[in-house]
């Protein structure tokens, strides 16, 4: 997990517990699992003893990291950002000890609350004045948009931001005693701007540590799936799909993520690799790395409704168990399946009707009717064999769906419309 640090850092954490702060930009209302590396970063801190803050980015969340990136963000007003800072705290409880008895317990602060008073002519006297611009501009972040990525150039606003972190950690540093600063590898500019206007303005120690930012072993974006982000927040993402999410992962990938996103110790990790790469189609490895994961972040029950609703999917489930599925979690699960409405006057009615007829699972009767004689066609994940069925209210689960199974893999929900 680790990339980059000062020199004397490894030293100040064996000495005595330290206080380290680590960013967290306050853009969602949720947190996604790009953010669970530098979360868990926190946790593992605290876990030997050290005392973590979670930095929110109220103020800096209004401005924009340009730190690689090529276009400058959208800006948000107070109330959002707070609303923001509320539901990010619920999240991080899950991860941290808050608990204000312990003497390591995490702390939540927010940069705004420092900044908001903050004038422009006494931040440039207090703050700028300490930091040259030949400083700033040799920050790779900045190099890069005015070398041209983006069409638009850099604005003043954004060549400010690496000043207004590095206060931060000055801030931190007086007020908290906090004496490192943790983050992603893309963060290294900012974080020794900050080092060095605390040692500029107060000669005090203080050092930085950063984690790679974690990739696919294709190369490509980690947490990025096509519909977007994999978010912590049950509303934006599925237990369901979080869990799969981490089930479908590569060998290569589970290998190095089961390292960084559990809390296994080493020789159990090394174990389960080994018997994993002893029968890799088992995928004890992903299997394991998901039940960790869903359970810390959404809780057990959460975590044996997802492997459920994947038996469900993938195995040889009851119509038992698939009605046990909440409606979202169902809806989860088939995400993308055809749906057809039917009224539910229309029931009762002979199934060839139902399936051929009221919806167009099958095209004709006839198909239809061969399905059924040959064992294909299951209702519910119940077998039908009778072509004379009927189709009522007992068929109907969740008071509004009817699963209809062709054959092993193809899929179809009815919706009952009142």
């Amino acid at each position: 997990m680790l990339h980059t640090m000062m020199p004397g850092t490894e030293e100040q954490l064996m000495k005595e517990r330290t206080t380290a702060y680590l960013g967290i930009d306050p853009t969602a209302d949720s947190l996604h699992i790009g953010h669970l590396v530098g979360i868990m970063m926190l946790k593992h801190l605290q876990s030997c003893g050290h005392k973590p803050i979670a930095l929110i980015g109220g103020a800096t969340g209004m401005i924009g990291d340009p730190s690689m990136k090529s276009a400058e963000r959208n800006l948000l007003d107070e109330q959002t950002l707070r609303h923001n800072q509320n539901a990010i705290k619920a999240q991080l409880e899950k991860f941290l000890d808050f608990d204000s008895g312990n003497p390591n317990a995490a702390v939540l602060v927010n940069n705004y609350d420092w900044m908001k008073d903050y004038t422009f002519l006494a931040f440039i006297r207090d703050i700028g004045k300490h930091i040259t611009v030949n400083y700033m501009m040799s920050k790779d972040s900045v190099k890069k948009r005015l070398n041209g990525e983006g069409r638009e150039g850099m604005s003043f606003t954004e060549f400010s931001y690496q000043l207004v972190q590095g206060y931060d950690y000055l801030y931190l540093n007086e007020h908290y005693g906090c004496k490192l600063q943790m983050g992603g590898s893309d963060q290294w500019g900012n974080m020794t701007t900050g080092a060095e206007l605390i040692r500029r303005k107060t000669e005090n120690e203080c050092y930085a540590l950063t984690c790679p930012l974690i990739t696919k072993a294709d190369g490509g974006k980690f947490g990025k799936t096509e519909k977007g982000n994999i978010w912590l927040d049950a509303r934006y993402t599925s237990p369901y799909a979080f869990y799969q999410f981490w089930m479908n992962v590569s060998d290569e990938d589970a290998e190095k993520y089961i390292k960084i996103f559990t809390m296994l110790g080493k020789d159990e990790i090394d174990s389960i690799i080994e018997s994993h790469r002893n029968a890799p189609h088992e995928r004890e490895l992903q299997k394991r790395l998901a039940k960790e994961i869903t359970v810390m972040v959404h809780g057990m029950q959460e975590y044996e409704n997802a492997v459920n609703a994947s038996n469900i999917l993938f195995g040889n489930s009851t119509s038992e168990e698939l009605k046990s599925l909440d409606e979202k979690t169902f809806l989860s699960v088939f995400e993308g399946v055809p749906q057809f409405g039917i009224s539910r006057s229309a029931l009762p009615c002979g199934a060839i009707d139902l399936l051929s007829v009221h919806t167009s699972v099958f095209p004709s009767k006839g198909e239809c009717r061969k399905m059924i004689q040959s064992g294909g066609l299951s209702i519910n994940k119940t077998k039908i064999t009778d072509t004379n069925a009927t189709a009522d209210e007992s068929w109907i689960f969740n008071d509004r769906y009817i699963l209809v199974q062709k054959g092993k893999k193809n899929y179809f929900i009815i919706k009952i419309d009142d």
